[in-house]
C-alpha cells in the first residue's frame, strides 16, 4: 500500500518499469574494413577476415557478457554479423535470432568505395549526404534519417518483446550509431561525428520510457 500526503492509504504502489539492457556489439573485421571501404546491405556481403574472427572470439569472452545473463542474441541478417553473434551465441549456450531491421544500410554506388573515392566520384552527393539526414548515397534506397527509422522500430519491437531482458545485438556502424544517437536526443546527422570501432561494444540501458547510455565504443577485450 501506498500513502497520500494526509496519510490516506492509495492502493498499492504501481510496478516499477521493467529495465533492459541493449548490448551493441558491432561485427568484427571483413577484408575492406581496414581500407575503410564503404559495406552495406547491397554489397557483396563479405565474411570476417583472419582478424575479424579472432575479435568476434575475445568480444564473445568480454567480461561484460559475463557480469549478467544474457537472455538473446540478435543479428544483423548479413554474414559478417552471424558469425560475430555466433561466436557469441556458441560461448553462452544460446540460438542466434536474426532481425532484418538491425542490417547496414544500402549504400548504392558507394558499396566497396572509399570515401576518398566517393568523393572523387559523387562529390554533390556525399556533400549531400554528410549534411542531411534526408540524403541518401548515390543510387541507394535509405537516407540515415530511414536507417535511424528502421532501427528504432527494431528496437521497440525487441524491448516489447523481450522486457527486463539482456539482450546482445549484433549489428553494423550505422545501425548502433543511430541507436546511441536515437538514445541521446542528438540531431539526425549525429552519427557523422561518431567513431565506432570493429567489435566494440556500446550499452544501452532501457527503463520504462527513459534510455540512458552506460558505454560507448568499448574495444578492451581486444587488446
Amino acid at each position: 500500500m501506498t500513502s497520500a500526503p494526509d496519510g490516506r492509504a492509495t492502493g498499492p504502489a504501481a510496478p516499477a518499469p521493467p529495465t533492459t539492457l541493449l548490448l551493441l556489439l558491432r561485427h568484427g573485421e571483413t577484408a575492406l574494413t581496414p581500407h575503410r571501404r564503404f559495406s552495406g546491405s547491397g554489397g557483396t556481403d563479405p565474411e570476417l577476415s583472419a582478424t575479424g574472427r579472432t575479435q568476434a572470439a575475445r568480444a564473445a569472452a568480454s567480461a561484460l557478457l559475463a557480469e549478467a545473463p544474457v537472455h538473446a542474441v540478435i543479428s544483423s541478417p548479413l554474414r559478417r554479423c552471424r558469425q560475430t553473434a555466433q561466436a557469441a551465441a556458441e560461448r553462452l549456450g544460446l540460438e542466434v535470432e536474426v532481425e532484418d531491421g538491425l542490417r547496414e544500410a544500402d549504400f548504392g554506388q558507394w558499396e566497396g568505395l572509399t570515401l576518398d573515392e566517393i568523393r572523387a566520384r559523387h562529390p554533390a552527393d556525399l556533400r549531400a549526404w554528410q549534411e542531411s539526414a534526408t540524403a541518401a548515397p548515390t543510387g541507394a534506397t535509405e537516407s540515415l534519417a530511414e536507417v535511424a527509422a528502421r532501427t528504432a522500430t527494431a528496437r521497440d519491437a525487441l524491448l516489447a518483446r523481450h522486457p527486463g531482458r539482456r539482450l546482445l545485438l549484433v549489428s553494423h556502424v550505422t545501425p548502433i550509431k543511430t541507436l546511441i544517437a536515437g538514445a541521446l536526443a542528438a540531431p539526425a546527422e549525429a552519427p557523422h561525428a561518431m567513431h565506432l570501432s570493429p567489435a566494440s561494444l556500446s550499452v544501452l540501458v532501457h527503463t520504462g520510457p527513459h534510455t540512458a547510455m552506460h558505454l560507448y565504443n568499448d574495444t578492451s577485450h581486444l587488446r
